[in-house]
């Protein structure tokens, strides 16, 4: 198994993720890049994880400037400076989790070819140079003001009453400071760097806002802002104190963002097909960094996950949740209540779960025998980018893998409820019949 996943290098700490691990990353980075920027997030591990990391790149000859305590998409903007940028960070996971993400000067993640050129030059045996040769490294206090003055640029000046909850992440640097230069009434929650995130799991998932959302409430706040760990991502919550979810956050910001085209990944809801008149939807895998790519090679106006994670490529192709915060706080102000705004878009009943099977060998098996009984019926379009994809008239499937466990994944949207339930069914008749193939 490879070292990189689907956003960097990420594992426990002194577990997967060690120093001696940070130490041949930044030796392998330092090879191919002779300019690096280099940030964290607040977790416990971050000046261990960061000062092997940064041990690495010296050694391999390349000059390393460190921004300090940032979010990701901070970081990623800094990086325009430079030949390469790196946080360590673990985003929304647990504390005891830590990683590191890559970025280019663009602000795109690393491709799958610079990870796997990355990755061989760390299973290597890489020397340092000589030591007249050693790099050197700088601090720099720049990062966190470009990145507020960039995106100061882009938005309009609001008055509303704004909660935002750092969750003791990176966000608690820059959100509040934004949001009050736009002109908001700011109230701060979590906003204490604390690589514990004693407040609340880093995720802001709906079961770990319930403070955000009664403080909203209480307060009779205009919305509420939550971030992860290291603020690439944003989610919302309404004047009701409702967590706005991703599907419909995705929709609200396609309704006013996209003039042309879309990314977003192929579990996204088709209300994104319906945000606007002749808006070409590009579907891609699962994973904001699929997303990003497609965003720039399609040249769309906006991309987006229901995780939270929100590309802006006005400013860089990475997630940007602080722009995202201001840009929501910019069209709520625009436009009236979230409720309300969320309530005209398209809606549409949705079904999720999924089927174990025995051995995980199995997985391509089921796979391919799933894909030959679906080829055989009709339907409108086939997606096979992550999963199985299937459009029809009146909804959508998707069958997929998990990465993570002998499962497979299954997802049904349509019309109507009635329909969103005849297409699971019917998935799940598929997927059974392909797992007791397999155990014969």
């Amino acid at each position: 198994m490879g070292l990189f996943g689907s956003s960097g290098i990420r594992g426990v700490v002194n577990e997967m993720m060690t120093p001696e691990l940070s130490l041949k990353a930044g030796r392998a980075l330092g090879f191919l890049h002779k300019h690096v920027v280099v940030g964290h997030d607040p977790r416990t591990s971050a000046a261990m994880i960061e000062d092997a990391l940064v041990a690495g790149l010296l050694s391999s000859g390349a000059r390393v400037t460190r921004a300090g305590l940032v979010s990701t998409p901070t970081l990623a903007y800094a990086a325009r400076r430079f030949s390469a940028g790196v946080m360590v960070t673990a985003s929304h996971n647990p504390s005891e989790y830590n990683g590191l993400k890559f970025w280019n000067p663009d602000g795109m993640a690393f491709s799958l070819q610079q990870q796997d050129e990355l990755e061989r030059l760390i299973n290597g045996d890489l020397k340092g140079v000589d030591w007249k040769a050693i790099g050197q490294e700088s601090g720099s206090s720049d990062a966190i003001p470009d990145h507020i003055a960039v995106i100061l640029k882009h938005v309009r000046p609001c008055s509303l009453k704004v909660v935002v909850d750092c969750g003791c992440g990176s966000a608690s640097t820059i959100t509040p400071y934004v949001l009050r230069e736009m002109g908001c009434k700011v109230i701060a929650l979590n906003a204490q760097p604390d690589g514990f995130f004693p407040a609340r799991d880093p995720e802001p998932v709906d079961e770990n806002l319930s403070q955000l959302k009664a403080t909203v409430r209480a307060t009779g706040a205009d919305l509420g802002i939550a971030h992860d760990g290291d603020a690439d991502r944003m989610m919302a919550v309404d004047e009701t104190g409702r967590m706005v979810t991703g599907d419909e956050l995705l929709a609200y910001f396609c309704r006013f963002e996209v003039k042309e085209s879309v990314a977003c990944p192929v579990d996204a809801s088709m209300a994104v097909d319906r945000c606007g008149k002749d808006v070409k939807v590009y579907r891609t895998r699962i994973g904001d960094a699929f997303v990003s790519e497609e965003v720039r090679r399609a040249g769309a106006d906006f991309g987006g996950e229901t995780s939270g994670t929100w590309i802006f490529p006005r400013i860089s192709y990475c997630p940007d949740g602080i722009y995202a915060a201001a840009k929501v706080v910019e069209l709520v102000s625009e436009h009236g209540p979230l409720s309300e705004a969320v309530a005209q878009l398209p809606r549409y009943p949705l079904k999720r779960g999924g089927l174990k099977f025995a051995k995980e060998g199995w997985k391509a098996g089921i796979m391919g025998g799933v894909k030959a009984e679906i080829e055989r019926e009709q339907y409108r379009s086939l997606n096979t980018l992550d999963g199985i994809r299937v459009q029809y008239d009146d909804g959508w499937v998707l069958i997929r893998p998990s990465g993570t466990e002998p499962k497979i994944r299954i997802t049904a949207e349509a019309v109507d409820a009635g329909a969103a339930e005849r297409l699971y069914a019917r998935a799940e008749s598929i997927v059974k019949r392909c797992i007791a193939s397999c155990a014969q």
